[in-house]
Order: structure tokens, then C-alpha cells, then sequence
């Protein structure tokens, strides 16, 4: 009798065993054996794919720049354009008939605050020490007659920036980094043929 009491009890946790067994979860159990794939590598190693949908960023425009117009036409333009943005023409150095156009000096950074920043865009900053408190430009706009329809428009911007030494502030003369003068030269093709060449920056479709 003992014998076949001990047989069941062995027979009931050997069939408790086996249930327990078939009960484990089988993604569990391949999780454990093979790893988690899914598992999120170092982010260091890790490349971004922005795709499509980049703003694409325009080429600067040739400089000297040809466009077909009179020009007399392009002259009275670029006089609007100064205007409109008011920078005033400095008659006494401008030559209009000859298609000569000098600006007088632009201030487009008036407190130590924006200065370095402003200037850091028109300008080749070599010493980044400076402490700049004002930034202005120049304009010289030279028209070139090509043609009786044809010219070329050739644009220079002096920057200019005014650094605190201290005990005196004066104005340094700064290179150009060409972003005055493509930004000027967009408006004027914009004003000439009514399609800004800034239109490229869309965004692309998928």
C-alpha cells in the first residue's frame, strides 16, 4: 500500500513538472537564447537620415552679375532698392549717369549684444576676442554696360565694425563674407525679372 501511494505522488508532481514546463512563454524563451535584436545600439555609432525634405541651400550668385536691362533702368532700380531698405545714397561720391551707385554707411548692428553675431555673417571674423559693439556696411554698385540691353552689375559691401578697446571705439575695417552683397543682388534680380532666385529654397516632396 505504501508503495502505491509513493507511486502516485511521484507520478503527480512529475505530471506537475512537465505542465510547468509546457506553460513557459516561447518568446521568453527565445529572447533568452538568441538575445534581444531589437536592442537600441550606442547612440554614438548611430547615423541620422533626414531624407528627403532638406531645405536645399542656394549657390551665391555670380558678382559681377549679368542681367538684361537698360541701364538707366537698373540704376533707377537699385536706387528703389537702397531706398526701400532705407540706405541712403551718398550723392557727393555716386556717379549715376556713369552707373556708379555708393551708399552711405548702413548700421545693421547696434548693440553689443547682436554685434558679434551680425558681424560673424557679413563679415571674416579673425579675431574672436574683439569685442564688437556696432557693425555697418558700404555699398559701391558698379553697372557695366555689356550691350544696349545687357549689363553686368558688380557689387562690393565694405563692412565695417566698431571694437572696444577700452579707453577708445573705432571703426576696423572687416573682409566682406559676400553675404551683403548676394543678399542685394537677389532683391535687384527679383525686382528686374520677378522671380527671386531664393524661390529654389523649397522643400522637396517625397
Amino acid at each position: 500500500m505504501k508503495k502505491l501511494i509513493s507511486l502516485l505522488i511521484f507520478m503527480l508532481l512529475f505530471s506537475v513538472f512537465c505542465f510547468g514546463q509546457k506553460g513557459i512563454d516561447p518568446q521568453t524563451e527565445k529572447i533568452k537564447t538568441e538575445g534581444n535584436k531589437t536592442a537600441r545600439t550606442n547612440d554614438v555609432t548611430r547615423s541620422w537620415n533626414w531624407g528627403s525634405g532638406k531645405t536645399r541651400v542656394r549657390e551665391r550668385l555670380d558678382n559681377p552679375l549679368k542681367l538684361n536691362s537698360r541701364r538707366d533702368i537698373l540704376v533707377e532700380t537699385i536706387v528703389n532698392i537702397l531706398s526701400e531698405n532705407q540706405i541712403i545714397v551718398d550723392d557727393a561720391a555716386s556717379r549715376l549717369n556713369d552707373g556708379i551707385i555708393v551708399s552711405q554707411p548702413y548700421v545693421f548692428a547696434k548693440s553689443p549684444v547682436t554685434s558679434n553675431t551680425e558681424l560673424n555673417r557679413y563679415a571674416v571674423l579673425d579675431n574672436s576676442d574683439t569685442a564688437w559693439t556696432r557693425g555697418r556696411y558700404t555699398f559701391t554698385i558698379e553697372v557695366q554696360s555689356i550691350d544696349g540691353i545687357q549689363n553686368n552689375v558688380y557689387v562690393t559691401a565694405k563692412i565695417e565694425g566698431r571694437a572696444n578697446s577700452g579707453l577708445t571705439q573705432e571703426w576696423n575695417t572687416l573682409r566682406s563674407s559676400g553675404l551683403a552683397e548676394d543678399m542685394f543682388l537677389s532683391k535687384l534680380v527679383e525686382m528686374i525679372t520677378g522671380i527671386s532666385p531664393d524661390e529654389s529654397q523649397k522643400v522637396e516632396q517625397p
